[in-house]
């Protein structure tokens, strides 16, 4: 497992970073922070891309709460409402699964890339990032979500030939490049290859105090 410093620093975006830190701050040395401490008023420009996934009436009925305008576009419908099994299915559901399934039982934040997050969205490339929030300090109740694109000159036939990338526990973390069949897939502006990519790291919660941000 990588380190604190690690994890943050494989995030490819600059507000993941602010926002990680945001939600390391207002945990105040709690395990995670409560959805009560988090304002996203801090972070206007991020609402859009900003979700918000409910589980405090158990996994299996977890839904979004909340989900950002910019999500909207991104499923290619309103997933306000909506159970994780409406928004994720087919191929794309049992990764998805996997990820959320581990966020809410060992309380650990996770990042990757997606391409192609949901059916019939193979345009999209997703830089997702899930982050745990728990009322009790125990156990998760809600997942926290930002989920930016990015456009992506690959060719939709070319994403649907590949499958996506199960998430696996054996999977090397690395937010820059997965496949799979192991061999790397240089991440380059404007596209991600041919292979859908779709990748996790998990990672204790809080930094250490050494950790210097940039």
């Amino acid at each position: 497992m990588l380190s604190d410093c690690a994890f943050r620093a494989q995030l490819a975006l600059p507000e993941q970073r602010v926002l990680l830190d945001y939600w390391s701050d207002i945990a105040r040395g709690r395990p995670m922070p409560a959805r009560a401490d988090f304002d996203p008023l801090k972070f206007p420009e991020l609402l859009p891309n900003l979700g918000l996934i409910d589980l405090r009436d158990g996994f299996e009925r977890s839904h979004f709460r909340l989900a950002g305008t910019r999500l909207r576009e991104i499923y290619g419908r309103e997933i306000t409402g909506l159970t994780l099994p409406e928004v994720f299915s087919g191929r794309r559901a049992e990764p998805w699964h996997a990820v959320h399934s581990r966020i809410a039982t060992e309380a650990v934040c996770a990042q990757g890339i997606a391409c192609g997050p949901a059916e019939g969205r193979d345009h999209v490339v997703l830089y997702w990032l899930r982050l745990p929030f728990s009322d009790d300090g125990i156990r998760v109740d809600r997942i926290l979500c930002h989920a930016p694109d990015v456009p992506t000159r690959t060719p939709t036939k070319s994403l649907n030939s590949r499958p996506i990338v199960p998430v696996s526990p054996d999977l090397r973390p690395c937010a820059r490049n997965v496949s799979d069949s192991t061999q790397a897939v240089p991440l380059r502006p404007g596209g991600l290859g041919e292979q859908g990519l779709f990748q996790r790291v998990p990672e204790q919660l809080l930094y250490p105090r050494h950790c210097v941000r940039s």
